[in-house]
């Protein structure tokens, strides 16, 4: 009689029993933070390459922009550089948050003079620059190409030996409000009260740049930056100044005075100025019934390219 050998099944391993409905809720949410992630990636890319909005957050090119104003900057037209990527800093934007500190809530790359594609500015466009060594933007106007030489003297801007054409203008009124308020720090005695409300009267002098592009700028007087020696701007650099020009830190200041400190490598400049989606007069909260009151008349809309005379 012979043996039959018989295979033994293992006893099975004992399951642990799952939730399906928690399965359910990890995985709903899994789904949103990838959904917000690619959205994120979305933004910081068109932010990048294509364009993103700007805040006005001082006077420096009054009369043509105003301290809450926001823009589109196009990122495109001078090509891309190491200033062009946001790049959000978390430090920074909970330390805004939460202390109201006002340094950036974005980083730059490591500095380079390299730029893909894109072109050099034209005198008179409105252009968004990083400061040498710094992270945060600033707004100025294109006033000197390569190899230009420029100089101000008693207040006028003199390119390659010859004085720029310059109009005196009817004075701007700028409606006084909190985010203009025409105090004692700027435009010292300049508020008018008329049967229209408070303004801010600012002399205005029109200067026509040799390529035909007009603009508007301030002249409140005497300045440090109303003399500035003759200088030729650099290969690949430009020259930028504010419309205010007796208010505004600019090429014809130092770093250290929280100026450009003199021409800027064009690698600097992150975009140009397109126009004015919004203004809001500085009176807005946390209540919504507030914001619809706080928006300027007449802004929206406002072209930044520069007119040719």
């Amino acid at each position: 009689m012979s043996e039959r050998s018989e295979t033994v099944p293992a006893p099975a391993e004992a399951s642990v029993p799952t939730d399906p409905q928690k399965e359910g809720r990890w995985a709903a949410a899994w789904r949103e933070i990838k959904g917000l992630a690619w959205v994120l990636l979305a933004v910081l890319a068109f932010h990048s390459f294509i364009a993103k909005p700007f805040y006005i957050p001082s006077e420096s090119m009054m009369p043509n922009l105003l301290t809450g104003d926001r823009l589109v900057v196009s990122k495109y037209p001078y090509g891309w550089s190491f200033v062009s990527p946001t790049i959000p800093n978390p430090a920074a934007i909970v330390r805004s948050l939460m202390l109201g500190s006002p340094e950036p809530w974005t980083v730059t790359l490591p500095a380079s003079e390299n730029r893909v594609l894109g072109s050099l500015p034209e005198r008179g466009d409105v252009v968004i620059v990083t400061p040498p060594g710094g992270n945060q933007d600033y707004i100025k106007r294109v006033v000197g190409l390569p190899g230009d030489i420029i100089e101000m003297r008693d207040g006028r801007l003199i390119l390659n030996g010859r004085p720029v054409r310059a109009e005196v203008r009817p004075a701007a009124m700028v409606p006084v409000d909190a985010n203009s308020p025409c105090g004692m720090h700027q435009f010292w005695d300049r508020r008018v009260e008329t049967a229209d409300g408070l303004f801010c009267r600012l002399p205005i002098v029109r200067e026509t740049l040799p390529n035909g592009v007009s603009y508007d700028t301030v002249d409140d007087g005497r300045s440090p930056g109303d003399d500035y020696p003759a200088t030729r701007i650099p290969a690949g650099h430009l020259f930028l100044m504010g419309d205010n020009r007796d208010h505004s830190a600019d090429s014809r200041y130092s770093l250290d005075e929280q100026g450009l400190g003199g021409p800027v490598p064009w690698a600097n400049i992150g975009g140009r100025a397109e126009f004015i989606t919004f203004s809001l007069d500085g009176t807005t909260s946390l209540n919504p019934l507030s914001w619809l009151p706080a928006f300027r008349e007449g802004r929206a809309g406002t072209s930044l390219r520069p007119q040719k005379d």
